[in-house]
C-alpha cells in the first residue's frame, strides 16, 4: 500500500496495469489476428474472386450471341436492298430467324438506311412478333402484331411519336466504323430502359454505306441478376461503364428521374451511395494500371466512416468496344462473423486477464474513484450523443488534465472547424432544447428557425478556387453572428448552408425583420475577396433565408426544418425569376 500512497497518479495508472494488458492483448491479439486473417483475408478473396467470376459469366452470356445475330439478320456477303418495301418478306425471314438465336436476351434486331426507312422485330415469345415498320423515311413507324415466322400483316397501330433511324446512337456509331461495335449505353426510345446496342455498318453492292444493322441488349436483366444475387447483409455489386455510369446496381436505382430533364442516367460517384462511390474510385485505379492482367482480382480499402472494405473486381473488354468495370465489395465486420469460432478459445485467458486487472485496478480506483465516476458518466452522455453534458471534476492532477480535454473535445464536437461558428450538432440540440423548454414551462412565445443559403457560393468556388470559398465561409459566420443577438445562435449546417435560432420572437414580422437584416447584410461585397489576385473588384453576393416559427409551422425539429428550408426554396426560386425577368427586360 506504501506504493499506491506515495507513487504519482500516472505512476499508479501506467506501471501495474500496462504489464498485465500487454499480456492479455498479446495473447487475445494472437490467436484474433490470427483466426481473422485467415477467415476474412482468405475467405473473403476467394468468395469474392468467386462473385466476380459469376457476373462476369452473366455478361458473356448476354452479350455473347449478339454477334451472330447480326450476321444472321443481315449477312455481310448479301447486299441490303434499296428500299425496304423491295426485299420485305426475306427481311422478316432474317429478322425472325436472327432473334430465334438467343431470345433472351436479343429478341429485338433491327435496320435502319441512309433514307430514314427503318425495320425491326420485337420477339414476344416462340410464336409471337411485333414487327415495326417505316418504308416513307418521314413518318411514324407503323407496328404489326403477327404470329409465326411468316404470319399475316394486318391492322398496324401507328406511332404517336415520330422515330427517325439516323438520328439514333446506334445508327450513328455503326455509321462510322467498319467492324462490329457497342453504341453507349443510353435509355430506350421506346421502353425507358438502359440499353446497349451492338451495331454494325450495312453496305451495298458497290461497297458504300447504305444502312446499319443492330441489336439490343437491356441492362434489365442485368439489373435483375445483381439483385438476386446472394450477398452478405451489407454486401453490394455493381457493372460501371468506364466513365462510371452505372450499368446495373445490386442496391438503389441506376437511373434518376427529375421533372425538368425526364429520365438521366446516374454515374456510381453521383449515385447517393457512398459505399458505391467510394468503391467505384479506388477501382477505377486499380483498372486503370499497364500490367494488370485479365480476370478476377481482390482488393481491401477504408471506405465511409473508416469501415474497411474487402472487394472482388474485373475489367471486361471485347473487339467491339464493350469496356466494363465490375465490382463486389463486402465490408470486413460482415466476415468477423467467421472469427466467431475462436471465441471460446480465448475467453478463459481473457477472464483471468480480466481478474487481475480488475483485482487492481479496485485498489487504485479507491483513491480516484469519485474523480473517475464523473468522468465517466460524462464520457457516457458524450458517447450518447449529449456532446454539451457537464463536467464537474476540477483538480489539478492528471484527472484534472483529463477533465480539461474532455471539455476541450466539447468544444470542438460543438465547433465548426471551418468556421469557427457552432455546427450542426451544436445548433440541432439547441433548437431541440428550446422546444423541451416550451412544452415544460408552458411557454408558449415563438421562436423562429431560419435557413440560410448562399446563391453564388459555386461561382466563388469556380472563379476564385476553394480556399477562397472557405475564407468566405468563415466571413458569412462572423457577419451572421455580428449581426445576431447575444440570445440567438448561427451555426453552419453544412456546404454553404447556415441555421440561425431566434430564441424568442413576437410575431412573424419580427422574424422577417431579422431575416430582411441577414439577407441585407450578406449581400454586402465579400471582403474575403477583395485581396483575390483574380478578382477586380469586392465580390457582391445574396443569400436566400427560409424562415419556420414554432408552434405555428410545426412543434419539432424535423418539421420546422423542413418548412425553414421549404421556405427559403421559395424565396430562391422568385430570386431567379425576378433576375430572369429583369434580364428579359
Amino acid at each position: 500500500m506504501n506504493f499506491y500512497s506515495r507513487a504519482s497518479l500516472r505512476q499508479m495508472l501506467i506501471i501495474p496495469y500496462v504489464i498485465l494488458v500487454l499480456l492479455a492483448a498479446t495473447v487475445i491479439g494472437m490467436l484474433s489476428y490470427t483466426a481473422g486473417r485467415e477467415a476474412v483475408d482468405t475467405l473473403s478473396d476467394h468468395l469474392l474472386s468467386e462473385m466476380v467470376n459469376r457476373i462476369t459469366q452473366a455478361i458473356d452470356k448476354h452479350i455473347s450471341g449478339s454477334e451472330a445475330v447480326l450476321e444472321t439478320a443481315f449477312p455481310s456477303d448479301v447486299p441490303p436492298p434499296e428500299s425496304v418495301k423491295d426485299d420485305l418478306e426475306s427481311l422478316r425471314e432474317r429478322f425472325w430467324l436472327a432473334t430465334s438465336i438467343h431470345r433472351n436476351p436479343n429478341n429485338y434486331a433491327y435496320y435502319g438506311n441512309r433514307r430514314g426507312q427503318f425495320i425491326g422485330l420485337w420477339r414476344f415469345s416462340e410464336t409471337e412478333a411485333e414487327l415495326r415498320l417505316r418504308t416513307d423515311g418521314v413518318s411514324p413507324r407503323s407496328i404489326y402484331h403477327y404470329s409465326h415466322i411468316r404470319g399475316e400483316l394486318k391492322n398496324p397501330e401507328q406511332e404517336t411519336r415520330l422515330f427517325e433511324p439516323r438520328e439514333r446512337p446506334w445508327y450513328k456509331a455503326g455509321q462510322t466504323t467498319f467492324k462490329q461495335t457497342w453504341t453507349s449505353i443510353y435509355i430506350d426510345f421506346k421502353t425507358l430502359q438502359l440499353v446497349t446496342t451492338r451495331a454494325r455498318r450495312v453496305n451495298n453492292a458497290t461497297g458504300e454505306f447504305e444502312g446499319v444493322v443492330a441489336t439490343d441488349l437491356s441492362m434489365q436483366l442485368l439489373n435483375e441478376f445483381l439483385r438476386n444475387l446472394k450477398l452478405s447483409p451489407n454486401g453490394f455489386a455493381f457493372i460501371v461503364e468506364s466513365d462510371g455510369n452505372l450499368v446495373a446496381t445490386s442496391r438503389g436505382p441506376h437511373l434518376s428521374n427529375h421533372a425538368d430533364e425526364g429520365n438521366t442516367r446516374l454515374n456510381a460517384t453521383a449515385s447517393g451511395d457512398p459505399w458505391i462511390a467510394t468503391t467505384y474510385e479506388v477501382v477505377k485505379k486499380l483498372t486503370e494500371r499497364g500490367d494488370t492482367p485479365t480476370g478476377a482480382h481482390t482488393s481491401s480499402f477504408t471506405g465511409p466512416n473508416g469501415a474497411i472494405i474487402q472487394a472482388g473486381y474485373a475489367r471486361l473488354r471485347d473487339a467491339a468496344g464493350l469496356d466494363w468495370i465490375v465490382a463486389v465489395a463486402v465490408p470486413r465486420s460482415d466476415y468477423m462473423e467467421k472469427v466467431n469460432k475462436n471465441v471460446r478459445q480465448t475467453v478463459t485467458m481473457a477472464l483471468v486477464a480480466c481478474i487481475l486487472i480488475s483485482f487492481v485496478g479496485l485498489m487504485t480506483l479507491n483513491v480516484i474513484a469519485k474523480g473517475l465516476r464523473q468522468l465517466a458518466v460524462a464520457a457516457k452522455e458524450i458517447g450518447e450523443g449529449v456532446f454539451d453534458a457537464k463536467i464537474p471534476v476540477d483538480r489539478n492532477d492528471e484527472i484534472g488534465e483529463l477533465a480539461k480535454s474532455f471539455a476541450t473535445m466539447q468544444k470542438h464536437l460543438l465547433t465548426d472547424r471551418l468556421t469557427g461558428i457552432p455546427n450542426r450538432e451544436a445548433v440541432v440540440r439547441r433548437i431541440e432544447d428550446r422546444i423541451i423548454r416550451q412544452r415544460r414551462r408552458g411557454d408558449f412565445h415563438p421562436f423562429a428557425v431560419l435557413f440560410v443559403d448562399f446563391n453564388e457560393f459555386k461561382q466563388i468556388n469556380d472563379r476564385f478556387g476553394h480556399d477562397a470559398g472557405d475564407r468566405v465561409l468563415v466571413e458569412i459566420g462572423q457577419r451572421l453572428m455580428a449581426t445576431l443577438r447575444e440570445s440567438d445562435l448561427a451555426a453552419r449546417f453544412g456546404g454553404d448552408e447556415f441555421i440561425v435560432l431566434l430564441e424568442e420572437v413576437a410575431n412573424r414580422n419580427d422574424a422577417i425583420s431579422v431575416r430582411d437584416e441577414l439577407e441585407r447584410v450578406l449581400s454586402e461585397p465579400m471582403q474575403s475577396l477583395a485581396s483575390t489576385a483574380a478578382s477586380d473588384t469586392a465580390f457582391a453576393a445574396s443569400a436566400a433565408i427560409g424562415i419556420a416559427l414554432c408552434p405555428e409551422d410545426g412543434r419539432d425539429l424535423e418539421t420546422l426544418l423542413k418548412q425553414a428550408d421549404r421556405d427559403m426554396y421559395i424565396r430562391k426560386q422568385a430570386t431567379a425569376r425576378d433576375e430572369g425577368s429583369s434580364q428579359q427586360d
